[in-house]
């Protein structure tokens, strides 16, 4: 008897066929997630729409809402700072604080000066007056004597400084801007010299402060509203003007790219 011709469409449930057939099956299992993937779902990708947020196109790179903010509040920090600072010099009955009140003062008004430069260049309004904390603050030195005074200064400034080193390291970590990449490089340098300074002075209550930082009772930011963007008049802004340093203060820098993109076509 002649054997019997094989019937079409039989050949992959032969035995080699099964083996072929899963062997296919499990290179699809693996290299799928490689094609089909979507990174909307995944809490690691960072998608567009959360790095275009707020964000505007300037010479130097894109400038984030978030960048504005910062800006903003270098400004303001010196606002109310540098005069805490030049207080302290006059009201500290330590060495300690009168040498805090001067880094403060130095320190700020080196800071005002770039942040100043980078808001004109960047066309960003600032702010000329302490926000409604901020004079909170003031008014709360003002009142104090003694070393009440010395303590209530170095553990309401070292709180402030305290949160605005967490902004400094958000932005520097991740802005896309060199103007503001280099203003942050500044910011954290003279930051962490005033923390320092504070804590010298020996009145810093750290179990008070951890307490404060834990609790998130941030000053409010300069605006509920977002973030001023560019405009062509950002208007007059009043420098903070002070005696020469008295010591090295962080140098600035690298120096940004010129105002004017290239336009060569290279």
């Amino acid at each position: 008897m002649r054997p019997r011709p094989p019937i079409r469409g039989r050949g992959i449930f032969t035995g080699t066929g099964i083996i072929v057939t899963g062997l296919a099956l499990t290179v699809v299992a693996l290299l799928g997630p490689l094609f089909f993937h979507d990174t909307r779902q995944d809490p690691g990708v960072t998608g567009p729409d959360v790095l275009g947020a707020e964000t505007v196109s300037t010479p130097f790179g894109p400038l984030s809402g978030l960048d504005r903010d910062f800006v903003t509040k270098v400004r303001l920090a010196g606002l109310w700072e540098l005069p805490a600072g030049r207080q302290a010099q006059e009201k500290g009955t330590s060495e300690a604080v009168r040498t805090a009140g001067r880094h403060l003062v130095e320190g700020h008004a080196f800071l005002d000066e770039r942040v100043r430069d980078v808001a004109a260049r960047l066309g960003l309004a600032l702010p000329n007056e302490p926000n409604p904390q901020q004079r909170e603050w003031l008014r709360e030195l003002d009142a104090a004597r003694g070393t009440a005074y010395d303590r209530a200064f170095a553990n309401v400034l070292r709180l402030a400084h305290g949160r605005v080193f967490t902004v400094v390291a958000q932005v520097r970590a991740g802005t896309q801007n060199a103007l503001v990449r280099n203003l942050a490089d500044d910011a954290n340098a003279t930051v962490l010299d005033h923390i320092r300074v504070l804590e010298a002075t020996g009145y810093v209550d750290f179990a008070a402060l951890a307490r404060e930082l834990a609790a998130g009772t941030a000053a409010p930011a300069p605006s509920s509203a977002a973030p001023t963007g560019p405009v062509t008049d950002p208007g007059p802004v009043v420098p903070l003007t002070t005696d020469p340093p008295s010591y090295s203060l962080p140098p600035a820098a690298t120096a940004p790219p010129p105002d004017t993109p290239d336009t060569d076509g290279s």
